[in-house]
């Protein structure tokens, strides 16, 4: 059954079909909360208060958008009024990684490997961390949950060029920043194979 049966049949009285919708996009969207938000819980909280709004706001929904961009928009509001309630200035994950990278699936094949994969998406997990909300949420809507460029100008409900502006400016500022961090690492590395013991 695709999305829009499900709506045409919960507008008709079958809740049951909210329940497939919720079930086929519940993952999807707990992993969009987790990017967009510092802690675990907040981001359950605000996966179940975007489905207790989609579920409250269905019978008015109208197909100019899919269902699923329609629930993205939901989640983005949703997490960035969570964020703005809780006066974050920063995060996406917690500090260690932990439990974004053990959700992720392994296909790592040693330990050596999976602690140098662990590490670098920790680094590019911190690097997200400091870019402003503005240019995050385009970002890793389009790099992570693969939304097209018009996608993710109707969950954000702007312009796709405001969109496109965004993600570009978001790439160049963490380049920008993993130029700097490297360089800085670099340098470490290079005092303390120049220090005596």
């Amino acid at each position: 059954m695709d999305d829009s049966d499900c709506v045409e049949d919960f507008k008709k009285g079958d809740a049951s079909a909210f329940e497939v919708l919720l079930l086929k996009y519940k993952d999807r969207i707990y992993t969009l909360c987790r990017y967009l938000l510092e802690n675990p819980q907040d981001a359950d909280d605000a996966a179940q208060d975007t489905f207790v709004k989609a579920f409250q706001g269905l019978q008015g929904f109208t197909p100019a958008a899919s269902f699923y961009t329609w629930l993205y928009r939901i989640a983005v509001n949703t997490c960035l009024d969570q964020r703005r309630k809780t006066s974050l200035r920063t995060g996406l994950f917690v500090a260690d990684g932990t439990d974004f990278l053990d959700a992720a699936p392994s296909q790592i094949p040693s330990p050596e490997s999976g602690y140098e994969t662990k590490e670098a998406l920790l680094s590019l997990q911190k690097t997200l961390n400091r870019l402003s909300a503005k240019l995050r949420v385009p970002l890793v809507l389009k790099e992570v949950e693969g939304l097209s460029y018009e996608e993710i100008a109707v969950a954000l409900d702007v312009s796709v060029g405001t969109v496109k502006s965004r993600i570009s400016r978001g790439r160049e500022e963490m380049g920008r920043m993993i130029r700097i961090s490297r360089n800085k690492t670099g340098l470490e590395t290079f005092k303390k194979a120049g220090e005596k013991p």
